[in-house]
């Protein structure tokens, strides 16, 4: 299970993060990106980031760590701006945290080299996840202390948005000619020997066991949680085996508009209206 913690304070909004999500303190002396079940995307975006932060990171690859975080909406009440108020209030109980990288800088493809062999890890595991969310319109990438950090897995797994066409849907290729590190020739045969093996059915139950219950209450068509997290092990299990020979790596189509689900698009501007203008600009070295 997740480590649980207490937020303690909010510090400041990450506003080009589509749901909105903030800095907090916690209880543990630690800084987190945290995000919220009040936001406009909803729980399946946690239960996304948890199911696939814990599973990139058992597969070697660099997530910042994940906490469960408590929250009491009265935190929100010394906020002087209405959005986050607002967010705040609908999010009492159980929130998402992601460690802080304080420092942390936005990938850029120009000013950081990536080796195919990493490059092919990162694209074989976002085949696997069906991560729509790593173009090279929004990397979903940092550079913290010279290596290559992933965060943000909402935009995973697309099936769980519709279960009785899950298995339909997590059959399907994936398109990596827009993945930002596309250009870096990864090296995916190589990947998929290494990385394919550590996919099994204990692994993926294991990082399904970490999503709490409560993210997962109410699903249509399953009469229990436990029935849920099985699923998503069926989903996954399979296609770690073979989505290597269906992954394609064309030029990428920089004329060709996002492929991001409604869902995801509708929320690409901060929650719930557009952006402001801020003077600051730090809080872009620590997107999300």
């Amino acid at each position: 299970m997740l480590t649980e913690v207490t937020a303690t304070r909010y510090v400041t909004p990450l506003r080009e993060g589509g749901s909105l999500p903030g800095i907090v303190e916690a209880d543990d002396l630690g800084t987190y990106v945290m995000k919220f079940t009040g936001a406009g995307q909803g729980r399946k975006t946690l239960v996304a980031e948890v199911i696939c932060g814990e599973l990139g990171r058992r597969l070697g690859l660099r997530v910042p760590d994940l906490v469960t975080i408590q929250l009491d909406p009265v935190i929100g009440l010394s906020e002087p701006d209405q959005e986050v108020q607002e967010l705040l209030k609908a999010s009492g109980g159980l929130n998402l945290g992601m460690d802080f990288l304080p420092g942390s800088l936005g990938f850029d493809p120009l000013a950081y080299e990536v080796s195919a062999a990493e490059a092919g890890k990162v694209v074989w595991f976002d085949a696997l996840i069906n991560n729509v969310d790593r173009s090279w319109r929004n990397p979903n990438m940092l550079v913290w202390h010279g290596d290559l950090w992933l965060i943000d897995h909402g935009a995973t797994m697309i099936w769980h948005h519709n279960w009785p066409g899950a298995a339909a849907s997590a059959a399907k290729p994936y398109d990596a000619s827009d993945h930002a590190l596309a250009p870096f020739g990864p090296d995916v045969a190589a990947a998929a020997a290494e990385l394919a093996p550590l996919v099994t059915e204990e692994l993926l139950t294991e990082v399904a066991a970490d999503v709490p219950d409560e993210w997962l209450v109410d699903e249509p068509g399953f009469d229990s949680t436990d029935a849920l997290r099985r699923s998503y092990v069926e989903a996954l299990l399979p296609r770690a085996a073979t989505i290597h020979e269906r992954i394609t790596l064309n030029p990428p189509t920089k004329s060709r508009p996002s492929q991001a689900p409604g869902w995801l698009t509708e929320h690409a501007t901060p929650w719930p209206h557009a952006p402001k203008k801020h003077a600051q600009t730090d809080e872009k070295d620590a997107r999300r």
